[in-house]
């Protein structure tokens, strides 16, 4: 049977730039057609903004890679136009169970409160992840919008400019020059565009190799994450387990880290390590075997001039916690509404210093809860692991040791607190909805809060007065009003309004908050707003 990342699904096709008797300049160029490259061109072309995305591939990724997609991320696709689809393909899960050696010490729920449309984590492959996304932009294509998708187009030098960047690009009916305004690198960990600009990451290689197989069975493990430290078929190291689609499981087993790589993918060492965790008579496949090393760096800017990093060229984290695309598909709904707004003359191009500094405060959060997962997950002391093993040991009966158990910090947003972006607290309000946070979900009417706010600003009203449509030095802000009488289960007066009984909240395109107060002030919000678009010269 034909697998999906066995077939090309962006062809190669000649281009009219191919043809041009000088360099064609695009609005916006994206290198790398995977999970980052292909949302950050989604938004930009919902916004009317011309991209073109340029890949040496022309498939899917071989493998699935990234299988653990977050609440958040999901929601941003929701924005997109492609969440329901890969919802409905993928797993579902909220729950989890942690071991140690053969014992169960505790269990834990990644979203115990209700009244949210989409779950904590679904799995889905990374090929699937892709193909709903490649099938996204053929809709956009087939409403007019104009976004191009160009395999087996291998970026071969970049040349910056100050107004603009220079391509050189490779093809199999030869090469050819091309130009953009802005370019977005989303090429992935080994970025040739990093390479390319002499760029390098800052950070920590860690001393350890995890192997990864997905294997394809029939099994009654339920749909959670299951993570063991110690476990007696892997002795002194750990493992985790997770239900992928199409009866696929993925399975990471510690292997340490004086291995040879390449004995340890043969599929003659990989059966017998699986048959001890599985048992003899359990029957599988290998479907793909890959052998990682933790990392957890980033590049010192993402913003350099004219080009921008995004996801795994920007940043890397261990996968333990699923931070990877997860952050990387954030990158993507920082950058896209800024980008559009620069390009449409609403916003100085200073306003994309403000994504280098918001996204280098998401890897940093990213990459320490990475390195505490990892270093808690392989102790590198015999201290460190008599700690560790204590821990494990005191959370099986007591409450307050299981917030140390660190099998890896599940992705979550980030708040940019501190951002120059923010307007100073004005609202007596709930803390995880202060200047800087994503908003929270929450029921309202027969669907939801967030699919109300889409993609633009939007002033919140709840219990407030307002004009129903502002137009402030040419931005468009749009009137959500929610009233009391709207929240009958009460999870917006938790989520946004805490003891307060009136609120007005300005929400950017990207759905985290820019600024909220008490009641409506008409200065307050055109000063806000302005702020929260990089106009007042605060980045």
């Amino acid at each position: 049977m034909t697998k999906i990342c066995d077939t090309a699904l962006y062809p190669y096709a000649r281009s009219a730039d191919q043809d041009a008797a000088t360099p064609v300049r695009h609005p916006v160029i994206i290198i790398g057609a995977g999970p980052v490259g292909l949302a950050t061109a989604i938004d930009l072309a919902q916004q009317d903004v011309p991209v073109v995305v340029l890949d040496d591939n022309d498939r899917v990724s071989s493998g699935s890679r990234a299988i653990c997609f977050a609440k958040r991320p999901l929601e941003i696709l929701d924005r997109l136009g492609c969440g329901q689809p890969m919802v409905d393909k993928g797993v579902i899960w909220n729950k989890g169970k942690v071991f140690f050696g053969d014992r169960r010490i505790y269990d834990f729920n990644l979203l115990p409160e209700d009244g949210h449309k989409r779950p904590a984590f679904i799995n889905l492959q990374q090929y699937y992840f892709e193909r709903h996304l490649i099938e996204r932009v053929r809709a956009l294509q087939a409403e007019g919008k104009q976004i191009a998708l160009r395999g087996k187009n291998r970026v071969t030098a970049i040349a910056p400019h100050a107004d603009h960047v220079a391509l050189a690009v490779d093809t199999p009916d030869g090469p050819y020059n091309v130009e953009a305004d802005w370019l977005v690198a989303c090429d992935g960990a080994g970025s040739p565009s990093r390479t390319m600009l002499g760029l390098d990451f800052v950070g920590r290689v860690f001393e350890d190799n995890f192997l990864i197989a997905d294997v394809v069975m029939q099994a009654a493990f339920p749909t959670e994450r299951w993570f063991w430290f110690d476990p007696d078929f892997n002795k002194g190291q750990s493992a985790l387990l997770h239900k992928q689609p199409d009866g696929v499981w993925r399975i990471d087993l510690q292997l340490g880290w004086d291995i040879d790589k390449a004995e340890e993918k043969k599929p003659e060492n990989v059966i017998p390590r699986l048959k001890a965790m599985l048992g003899e008579d359990t029957q599988f496949e290998l479907e793909w075997v890959s052998i990682y090393t933790f990392q957890c760096r980033r590049m010192e800017r993402f913003r350099h001039g004219r080009v921008l990093f995004a996801g795994d060229s920007a940043h890397q984290v261990s996968p333990f916690g699923a931070r990877g695309a997860n952050s990387g598909v954030q990158d993507a709904d920082n950058l896209a509404w800024k980008l559009a707004l620069v390009i449409d003359g609403k916003a100085p191009d200073s306003l994309m210093d403000s994504y280098d500094m918001e996204r280098l405060h998401g890897a940093d959060e990213n990459i320490l809860n990475s390195t505490r997962s990892t270093d808690f997950i392989t102790p590198k002391s015999e201290i460190s692991r008599a700690f560790r093993d204590a821990v494990l040991d005191l959370s099986e009966s007591y409450g307050f040791a299981r917030p140390m158990v660190n099998s890896g910090r599940l992705s979550v947003p980030c708040t940019y607190d501190g951002s120059p972006l923010n307007s100073a607290d004005a609202l007596t309000g709930p803390e995880r909805t202060r200047p800087g946070s994503p908003c929270p979900d929450a029921p309202l009417g027969d669907g939801f809060l967030l699919s109300r706010l889409g993609g633009a600003f939007v002033l919140l009203t709840i219990n407030a007065d307002a004009p129903e449509v502002l137009d402030i030095d040419g931005l468009s802000l749009t009137r959500v009003a929610i009233s009391t009488g709207d929240d009958p289960m009460g999870h917006i007066k938790t989520r946004y309004l805490g003891e307060s009984e009136t609120a007005v909240y300005l929400i950017r395109p990207d759905q985290h908050v820019a600024a909220r107060y008490p009641s409506y002030d008409a200065d307050q919000i055109a000063s806000a707003l302005r702020r929260a678009a990089g106009m007042e010269g605060r980045i």
